[in-house]
């Protein structure tokens, strides 16, 4: 935080704009926090012609952009994912500085996030993505051999508007990233628990390539509240990026005209299932419980990819009751070596609830287990009955046993359309079996636990290839 001179508090700023471009409304300092208490952020205020001039500002940097060769880009992007991963480079320690307070998470835990993101914003994580979404990625530098004789030519558009989710951070810079790579300029409205590191993403484009810069801007408001701003570029983009729930989502595509394109990435669920095969030995067992613990633990359950149930095939060795006893031990473990932040009072409540009813069920016979020592700061829940549920949060998990995979399509169907990513632990026929039915079942990626929480960066978002969801194709024919 910085003062003035007259005492006042200005807070952390929640913007950065284009090179010249200014906010021309009174700053608001508001209070907010979800991590070791409340933080002064300082908002960036447009009136209409202000809101104007920055949207006209980003259009204006659109033929530049289009001009860059795509190799340039992914240099000076990558350059600035490498410097966030770098601990002893400013930007990543004013980032390890603020998310705590931000996001809520430990210090320990922020470094993990941090280093798990910013790997897939390297140039060699980005010349892949962009491999796996263009075959010939020069596409988006100009007309290319099609496959029958014409030319194609892939085009981002004049200007896009991101709006980011705030629970996890890192997915601001990430849709930011994507956006300059197909050459379409963009406004990012980060998630709360987001805005210092896409800022601080911003700020080192800025410090890289300054004409770069003039083709983005990243300005937070809290909720609706985007005022004039929102309303300018909602109506001035080709394209809406969108991250967050049903309502939410709903809300944004009644106020976008008809004929702009929404790619939306609502609210996911992500799961796990062990093979008995995994479970021949104590040993065997507990090196799955390791990686499973970590991927629960990781953004303190917070992403669409952290798992939220696990099922566990029983026959073996090691039955699923037991296996749930070991991720229990490396859970605790876990909490010593990345300690969970401050868990919203939602969440905390809905962990002591989720507790107590699962006591009760066990003392009326149902077999259920409660794996957590009463102030432990995370839950295993063993539960013989699959009855339904509403997934937590605050690094609690479920584990269900499974009579064999092939009762797999009963206990994931119920989840088609929130399915997002399963991880599984087994041989390379237990993973093709689970792989094929959750195929069936709406999940779009298939991992292993420790792979789980962070997606490469050519993954298919939700099934589509997530630069191809950014751009229109235009064929040249002879």
């Amino acid at each position: 935080m910085k003062s003035r001179a007259d005492g006042l508090v200005t807070g952390w700023t929640t913007f950065h704009l284009p090179p010249g471009i200014v906010p021309d409304g009174t700053p608001a300092v508001i209070s907010e926090g979800s991590g070791a208490g409340p933080a002064k952020l300082m908002l960036a205020q447009f009136s209409r012609p202000g809101a104007e001039g920055l949207v006209a500002s980003l259009l204006s940097a659109g033929p530049a952009l289009q001009a860059r060769p795509i190799k340039k880009l992914v240099a000076t992007l990558g350059r600035v994912g490498k410097r966030l991963l770098d601990r002893g480079d400013p930007l990543r320690a004013e980032a390890e500085a603020r998310l705590p307070t931000e996001c809520g998470l430990s210090h320990a835990m922020v470094q993990e996030v941090i280093d798990g993101m910013a790997r897939e914003w390297t140039p060699e994580r980005l010349d892949a993505l962009l491999a796996a979404d263009f075959p010939d990625p020069l596409v988006l530098d100009g007309f290319r051999p099609g496959p029958r004789g014409d030319l194609l030519r892939a085009v981002g558009g004049r200007f896009a508007l991101h709006v980011g989710a705030g629970n996890v951070p890192g997915v601001g810079v990430t849709s930011l990233f994507r956006s300059l790579l197909v050459k379409c300029p963009v406004l990012l409205k980060p998630g709360r628990g987001d805005i210092a590191l896409s800022c601080l993403a911003a700020r080192g484009i800025a410090e890289e390539d300054e004409a770069l810069a003039s083709a983005l801007a990243v300005v937070y408001w809290p909720g609706d509240a985007g005022g004039a701003l929102e309303e300018v570029a909602i109506r001035e983009a080709d394209r809406v990026v969108a991250y967050g729930g049903p309502v939410a989502l709903s809300r944004l595509r009644e106020r976008i005209p008809a004929s702009t394109p929404l790619v939306p990435y609502p609210h996911r669920v992500s799961m796990g299932v062990v093979a008995r095969e995994a479970l021949t030995s104590p040993g065997a067992a507990r090196a799955v419980a390791t990686e499973a613990a970590r991927a629960v633990a990781f953004f303190d359950q917070r992403g669409c990819v952290s798992p939220q149930a696990i099922w566990v095939e029983g026959g073996e060795k090691i039955t699923p009751q037991e296996w749930a006893a070991f991720l229990a031990d490396e859970l605790e473990g876990l909490a010593k070596k990345l300690p969970q932040g401050s868990p919203a009072a939602a969440v905390a409540s809905m962990v002591h609830q989720l507790r107590g009813s699962a006591e009760l069920r066990k003392a009326a016979g149902s077999g259920d287990q409660v794996f957590a020592p009463p102030r432990a700061s995370w839950t295993v829940l063993y539960e013989p009955d699959s009855i339904p549920f509403t997934p937590c949060g605050g690094r609690t998990v479920r584990v269900r046993p499974l009579e064999s995979l092939d009762r797999l399509p009963e206990v994931l169907y119920p989840f088609r359309g929130l399915l997002q990513t399963l991880a599984v632990a087994g041989g390379e026929a237990a993973r093709s079996q689970v792989a094929e039915i959750a195929a069936a079942c709406g999940v779009t990626r298939v991992t292993t636990f420790r792979e789980q929480p962070f997606p490469p960066s050519w993954w298919r978002h939700d099934g589509q290839g997530p630069l191809l969801a950014l751009v229109r194709w235009v064929s040249l024919e002879s």
